[in-house]
């Protein structure tokens, strides 16, 4: 049988874990009315809209 020749330490074993529990990045999609990207299910940042309907009223920024 094999056996191991000493014990691992916790930091060692835990290097090797480390890359089992690496996050994926978010998937975004863009808005159907202004373009923008944002999270899938949510509302749109840029415009307030879900749906096609709009859900907040988003202040606009006027350019100088």
């Amino acid at each position: 049988m094999a056996v191991p020749k000493g014990k691992v330490s916790k930091a060692r074993r835990d290097k090797r874990r480390s890359s089992h529990w690496k996050l994926a990045a978010p998937g975004l999609v863009a808005c159907s009315k202004c373009g923008a990207l944002h999270l899938p299910h949510r509302m749109c940042p840029e415009c307030g809209t879900y749906k096609g309907r709009t859900v907040k009223a988003v202040k606009s920024v006027v350019a100088k």
